[in-house]
């Protein structure tokens, strides 16, 4: 029997929805959701495997025009997933009324393998409005196969996901057909701590944050872990700390709940913060901090 296996990435601006789909198809939680905007700033990968296929979904940032260094080397993620996709998923949503990225669209339109524009979130609109942004969406990007879906609701994703299959190439398996990611777990778990973050913080204070993992040691009945919050100014500090510690308390509780849910073990969790001024800017603090 044939062995079908191929690499389909998601692309589209920030808060779309992209890492909710990434999730729904893939059947883990590899990519971290919350409600604000630009959540993401690695590319990720998440890998489904069955008997005869292995289809290797990569989550992107969001597109956006740059404002720091750090926002560069995400557009660079972005633009290289575009180049080296089998199937494309360009994500916007029912309140998008057009993608400001020009280049993005430009390089999309040029594409030669199978793109899809998935209009998400239909559930938040009207029918009326759903064929309209059907009806513009196909407009922009006639080459691309315009699908409405709700990601989170699982609306249309088991019909995208066969109209997906029918289009990856024949090829061995590009990953260990047990791999579920190509991520370590410390990324993992400092993802998780971001996204206490951006829950409880509010402005541009988890826009300034890194998480690092320095410590991971596993015990027969307990995980202990280790954590820097890295911050660009000591105002911020402050604010991730709170008055007497008590919003490192809620980021550390938050945390702490779904570290154990992921890692199925208890879990005792020491997060501290530390200024490093202007990381953002930075090339080599950024290459230092893994982008």
């Amino acid at each position: 029997m044939s062995h079908k296996s191929g690499f389909v990435n998601i692309v589209g601006s920030p808060n779309v929805g992209k890492s909710t789909l990434m999730n729904r198809l893939v059947g883990e939680r590899v990519s971290i959701v919350t409600s604000k905007a630009q959540t993401t700033r690695h590319r990720i990968i998440g890998i489904v495997n069955e008997d005869d296929l292995q289809v290797v979904f990569s989550d992107t940032p969001g597109v956006v025009n740059a404002a720091y260094k750090l926002h560069d080397n995400m557009m660079d993620s972005v633009q290289g997933s575009i180049k080296d996709a089998d199937v494309l998923l360009f994500v916007t949503d029912t309140k998008e009324r057009q993608m400001n990225h020009v280049k993005t669209l430009d390089r999309i339109k040029k594409l030669s393998v199978p793109v899809f524009c998935l209009i998400n979130k239909i559930d938040l609109s009207s029918q009326d409005e759903v064929f309209k942004r059907i009806e513009y969406w196909q407009a922009q990007l006639p080459n691309a196969k315009v699908c409405p879906i709700s990601a989170l609701h699982d609306f249309n994703v088991g019909e995208l996901w066969e109209e997906i299959v029918k289009h990856i190439p024949e090829s061995p398996p590009y990953y260990d057909k047990d791999d579920l990611t190509d991520r370590p777990l410390r990324f993992f778990i400092s993802e998780i701590i971001r996204e206490k973050i951006f829950e409880l913080c509010q402005k541009e204070i988890p826009y300034s944050c890194q998480v690092l993992v320095e410590e991971y040691k596993e015990e027969e009945r307990i995980i202990r872990i280790r954590a820097q919050i890295i911050v660009e100014r000591d105002s911020q500090k402050g604010i991730i700390i709170g008055r007497g510690g008590d919003m490192l308390q809620k980021i550390g509780k938050k945390s702490r709940i779904d570290l154990e849910k992921f890692l199925d073990k208890k879990v005792f969790l020491e997060n501290y913060v530390k200024v490093d001024k202007d990381w953002r800017s930075s090339e080599q603090k950024l290459k230092k901090y893994g982008y």
